[in-house]
């Protein structure tokens, strides 16, 4: 039997999705499941829903436990072969809020703010706290235990595991997955979706769809390109931006137009409103999504009980075929985020990159890419800068790389001075310390 610690069990949509994929692997439906949040209320929910899903999908074979708060960590990680992270340090309030409010004073907008900018910085810096505890944790309780690391942002927390810290880390997000079917689809061209094959290839949120051919071998990317162009000619739309790489860059990334609006300098600027109207650019919007799931989640909480008769269908998610490939080893392929390490030539060899993975039960094989074309290279570096810089800021705990981080975010440098940078990542400093959440390891925490 195995042991699945997940770590935000609060998080009870999503542990629903990879914990009910998991009841449904022949491997995996008599696990032990460890759940653990810091909310009791949220974790009461999530016990209550995986519970009805495991009798109704699953006969009760798992075994499911619930470990509310720092002081039971240990124990809900102790033995665990795989332990998936979700968390969200600070929730929408108080550090979300402070992640777009701050900013806003300085003339900075952001759309989601949780990958990349000056949002993404601080969400890393206070999530990498508490990630670090994680670490230690694991090392001496579940040493052989792999992390499947699905909270954002993505590449640095992933990065920072993965360099830093002795466990087993992969990231995960579902963007690789969906990017060619949302993207056919989008265009009309859903004649293409079977039997298709592509690669894809990059950093987390922008990655690139490389090449994509239908089951004939013929080259999907002239047409793309052809309905790419007219439908962004012909009105709003919610991919504008990632239309625009397409026609500009010559290639397709696999996150939403809104995450990629803020991950360089073209599309949000000051006293150019025009741009934001032009392409759809939907400012303030991961704050907007936060006040309506928590406002609809009594109402979504009573849909998914539904008197205790849950269903389920195995989802998109990685994670349950990850840990079936490693039980089992039958292989799987996935989209992971990884250690470069060469895997992607003109990247940094420290960078976390996104590349096709094999998984099989010797455990996750990155695979060669070879070099992208150099304007797809340099895209990705004007992120990688912003993520290597944060996990220095975070190793060394020096306030000199936070700034530096900001600095070369290519939102935030193209808005303001250097010395607004560095009163701005101050002042948020030290509103995520005054609510709780140092942005800085402390010991005993």
């Amino acid at each position: 039997m195995k042991k699945i610690t997940f770590m935000g069990a609060g998080s009870t949509v999503f542990a629903k999705n990879v914990l009910g994929d998991s009841m449904m692997c022949d491997a995996l439906c008599d696990s032990e499941i460890a759940l653990y949040d810091i909310d009791a209320d949220r974790l009461e929910e999530s016990n209550a829903l995986i519970s009805a899903l495991n009798k109704t999908v699953n006969q009760g074979r798992a075994t499911i436990r619930t470990y509310l708060g720092i002081p039971n960590r240990k124990e809900a990680l102790r033995g665990a072969d795989f332990v998936v992270d979700a968390i969200q340090v600070g929730g929408y309030e108080p550090c979300t809020v402070i992640d777009f409010e701050i900013p806003k004073k300085y003339g900075l907008r952001q759309t989601i703010g949780d990958t990349l900018g000056i949002g993404g910085i601080f969400r890393a810096l206070r999530t990498m706290v508490v990630l670090k505890s994680f670490a230690r944790d694991m090392e001496e309780v579940c040493p052989d235990a792999w992390f499947l690391n699905y909270t954002n942002p993505m590449a640095m927390l992933s990065g920072y595991m993965q360099r830093y810290t002795g466990v087993k880390t992969v990231g995960l997000c579902h963007s690789v997955q969906v990017c060619s079917d949302g993207l056919l689809r989008a265009l009309g061209m859903e004649d293409r979706l079977e039997g298709r094959v592509e690669r894809i290839a990059g950093i987390n949120h922008m990655a690139w769809l490389l090449d994509i051919h239908d089951r004939d071998g013929n080259d999907l990317y002239p047409e793309i390109k052809r309905r790419a162009a007219e439908k962004n000619a012909s009105g709003k739309h919610n991919d504008m931006v990632r239309f625009d790489y397409i026609d500009k860059l010559g290639y397709y990334c696999t996150e939403s137009s809104e995450h990629n609006a803020e991950y360089n300098p073209f599309y949000i600027k000051p006293n150019r409103p025009e741009l934001i109207e032009q392409f759809n650019i939907p400012l303030d919007e991961y704050p907007r999504r936060c006040v309506n799931q928590i406002a609809g989640w009594q109402k979504q909480k009573e849909e998914l009980l539904s008197g205790g008769k849950v269903t389920h269908t195995r989802s998109r998610e990685y994670a349950s075929h990850i840990m079936e490939a490693i039980v089992t080893g039958n292989p799987y392929q996935i989209g992971g985020n990884v250690l470069n390490r060469g895997c992607i030539e003109n990247l940094p060899y420290e960078a976390c990159v996104e590349v096709p993975c094999l998984v099989n039960n010797r455990g996750i094989h990155p695979t060669h890419v070879g070099r992208l074309p150099v304007q797809l290279a340099a895209m990705n570096m004007s992120n990688i800068n912003v993520q290597l810089l944060t996990i220095e800021a975070f190793v060394t705990g020096k306030m000199e790389h936070v700034y530096q981080a900001a600095m070369m975010d290519p939102h935030t440098g193209a808005q303001l001075s250097t010395d607004e940078i560095v009163h701005m990542c101050d002042e948020l400093r030290d509103a995520h310390a005054a609510a709780g959440y140092p942005i800085f390891f402390e010991e005993g925490h």
